[in-house]
């Protein structure tokens, strides 16, 4: 077996290549992507097993892609859990590479759990649909600014209704291209979005996971496919404790002694999920008074916006509880803090 660490860049890679059989060691250096592929297929050519390791990063689905056609077998690590393990303070991409080799050598590997490419290509229709609201969201927010600007304030009614108040202005000849070019931008992006949306509600209905989780009150489509994608497998995670700290939504620590120092939430992992999951979570505290009562209580006590994110934790608490339990939405059951008291269900056995 040829075992291979990369130290992988954009626009090469450094190699730590041992043959098991033979204990020679090769270390190359090997441009993107054409010299790439020629090593890895005349390795592949010789018949023999090959295991690949590297660090999480993006920037190498190109990578990925040519050891799976090549039936090589890749083990991507934690960034942040390999850099823990080096020892010396220098750093050279040459000594990384090395390092992943000997991690690999010893079976101390941090490996990941990666999605499957079904997995990947679906989460781009959701990150595409979500970069594409935010850019409406600019254009909507420049031209309401035009509107102050010449005394008109309708917030939402600028698009319903005042819209053609908004054409009718008279405006500098830069001003008036502006608005019109705005306008223009609006009206493409605003069916692109409803067929993303169309698309997003047709892969739900393929879903039984996602079905499930929309039934709780708040969860949309979005929100409920996103979290299926991005979570996974459920049994990556022992309880909900480790799916909020998956996503982000615990405060950052830094306690030593009899000191204990709590900041701001940590935003690891998808922005997009934890932001759909904030936005839900609202809604949810609109429909459900045991929701509403609980927000209320945060938001005297510690201010809106930690009460927000408190009620995302919440909230991705019980959809990973009824994801991994096959149930769907119970006003009456107990999740999250509750978990382990006497008659719950729903904790960790």
């Amino acid at each position: 077996m040829i075992i291979i660490g990369v130290d992988f860049h954009p626009e090469f890679q450094q190699i730590a290549a041992v043959d098991t059989e033979t204990g020679e060691l090769q270390e190359k250096r090997l441009q993107h992507r054409e010299e790439a592929e020629r090593f890895y297929r005349g390795c592949a050519a010789r018949g023999l097993q090959i295991r690949v390791g590297m660090e999480a990063s993006g920037h190498a689905r190109w990578f990925e892609r040519l050891l799976a056609e090549l039936q090589v077998e890749l083990w991507i690590g934690d960034a942040a859990k390999i850099q823990r393990k080096r020892v010396r303070k220098q750093k050279t991409d040459r000594q990384d590479a090395e390092l992943i080799l000997k991690l690999m050598l010893k079976d101390d590997f941090p490996k990941i759990w990666v999605p499957s490419w079904e997995n990947r290509d679906m989460r781009q229709l959701l990150w595409h649909r979500h970069r594409m609201v935010q850019a409406r969201t600019r254009i909507m927010n420049q031209l309401q600014a035009v509107a102050l600007n010449e005394g008109l304030r309708c917030k939402k009614r600028l698009w319903r209704t005042e819209r053609q108040r908004l054409e009718s202005f008279p405006l500098a000849p830069w001003a008036s291209r502006r608005r019109q070019e705005l306008l223009e931008l609006l009206d493409r992006l605003d069916p692109t979005i409803a067929e993303l949306s169309q698309a997003v509600e047709q892969e739900v209905e393929k879903c039984p996971e996602a079905q499930r989780l929309a039934t709780h009150p708040g969860v949309g489509p979005l929100t409920a496919l996103a979290f299926v994608l991005i979570i996974g497998d459920t049994k990556r995670f022992q309880c909900g404790k480790q799916v909020a700290s998956y996503l982000g939504l615990v405060p950052l620590e830094d306690s030593s002694g009899n000191r204990r120092r709590l900041g701001h939430i940590t935003k690891q992992r998808n922005s997009m999920l934890r932001f759909l999951l904030v936005e839900a979570a609202q809604v949810t505290v609109r429909r459900v008074p045991e929701w509403r009562r609980q927000y209320f209580h945060l938001m005297l006590r510690r201010g809106r916006k930690i009460a927000k994110v408190a009620m995302a934790r919440r909230l991705a608490i019980r959809l990973y509880w009824m994801l991994r339990q096959g149930d769907d939405y119970q006003p009456s059951s107990k999740f999250g803090s509750y978990a382990g008291q006497p008659g719950n269900p729903h904790g960790v056995q």
